[in-house]
C-alpha cells in the first residue's frame, strides 16, 4: 500500500480520508509519509470496531422519518423547513455567498481563530472546485435567499464525510433552528435517498470548541463508531512530546494543547 493515495496533510498532521479503509501502519509507511513533510502521523484503525476505546468517528448509518425524532427535534425541523430553502448548491453560488458566513461563525467562536481573508477564501471555493467528490450544501432565508449555513462534504465508496460546516452567529441564535433543518435534509439524502453505508461528522474533537457532536448524538441518534489509534512523530517532535505531556493542562497554547490532547487519546487517559 502506498500511505500517500489515502493520507492527506491538514495543519501538519497526516489523515486518512477514507476512515474505514484505514489499517494499522508500519513505521515505514510512517517514515514515508513524514519524509513529504508535516509534524505527525495520525493512524486510526479497527474502524467502527464493538470494543470501546479512547479514540472515535461520530456517525449516522440509518435514517429516522422525522416522526421518529423525539418531539423538540420534530418541532425545530418544521421551523427550519418552513423558514429556509435547502439544497445542494454550485460552487458559483458558494462563491457568491458563503463568505459572510465564514466569518460570522469564526468571529464567535470560543476558541479564537483567525478569520477568514477574502483570498483564503478564494483560494478554498477553487481547492473545493478541484476534488470532483466534494458536494456543497446551502441554508437559504425564504423570502430573501440570504445564505445563513453551510456544508462542505465529501463522498468516498461508501459514507458521506460532513467535513465543514458553518453558520451566521444571529441565525444560530434566533430560534430558526437552520442546523436542524440542514442535518434532517442532508441526513435524508445521502443516508435514504442515495442509500449510502453511513455520514461521519469526523472524529472525536481534540480542541473542544464546538458542541456539534453531542447535538448531532442528542437530536439525530449519531453514534460513536470506536478504533484504535496511534500516533507517529518526526524524529525531533517525538522527545518534545514527552516532556510536555505532564504539563498539558497547564500549557496556554492550544495548538500544543490540541497535539498532547491527541497524545492522551492515543494512551487512553483521555
Amino acid at each position: 500500500m502506498n500511505p500517500l493515495n489515502q493520507y492527506k496533510l491538514y495543519k501538519g498532521i497526516w489523515l486518512s480520508d477514507k476512515e474505514h479503509l484505514e489499517s494499522e501502519l508500519s513505521k515505514e509507511n510512517c517514515k514515508s509519509l513524514l519524509s513529504h513533510g508535516g509534524f505527525c502521523v495520525r493512524n486510526t484503525f479497527n474502524f467502527d470496531t464493538h470494543e470501546k476505546t479512547s479514540f472515535w468517528y461520530i456517525i449516522k448509518d440509518s435514517f429516522e422519518e422525522i416522526e421518529l425524532l423525539s418531539a423538540n427535534t420534530r418541532a425545530h425541523i418544521r421551523k427550519a423547513l418552513r423558514t429556509y430553502d435547502i439544497r445542494t448548491i454550485t460552487t458559483q453560488e458558494f462563491i457568491d455567498f458563503a463568505y459572510p458566513v465564514f466569518v460570522s461563525a469564526q468571529q464567535s467562536y470560543k476558541v479564537k481563530c483567525n478569520v477568514i481573508t477574502q483570498d483564503e477564501f478564494v483560494s478554498l471555493a477553487d481547492s473545493i472546485k478541484e476534488n470532483k467528490h466534494n458536494e456543497l450544501w446551502g441554508v437559504f432565508i425564504k423570502n430573501t435567499n440570504e445564505m445563513v449555513a453551510l456544508s462542505i462534504n465529501t463522498i468516498n465508496e461508501v459514507s458521506c464525510n460532513y467535513n465543514t460546516l458553518k453558520c451566521k452567529y444571529e441565525a444560530l441564535h434566533n430560534s430558526t433552528y437552520p442546523y436542524f433543518g440542514l442535518f434532517y435534509e442532508m441526513n435524508k439524502h445521502y443516508l435514504q435517498e442515495r442509500k449510502l453505508k453511513y455520514v461521519n461528522d469526523g472524529s472525536r474533537s481534540i480542541t473542544n470548541h464546538s458542541n456539534i457532536q453531542p447535538f448531532l448524538i442528542d437530536k439525530f441518534k449519531f453514534r460513536k463508531a470506536y478504533c484504535n489509534i496511534k500516533i507517529y512523530y518526526q524524529w525531533w517532535l517525538k522527545p518534545i512530546i514527552t516532556i510536555l505531556y505532564p504539563f498539558r493542562n497547564i500549557i496556554p497554547i492550544a495548538k500544543i494543547q490540541s497535539l498532547l490532547n491527541m497524545e492522551a487519546m492515543a494512551r487512553g487517559e483521555i
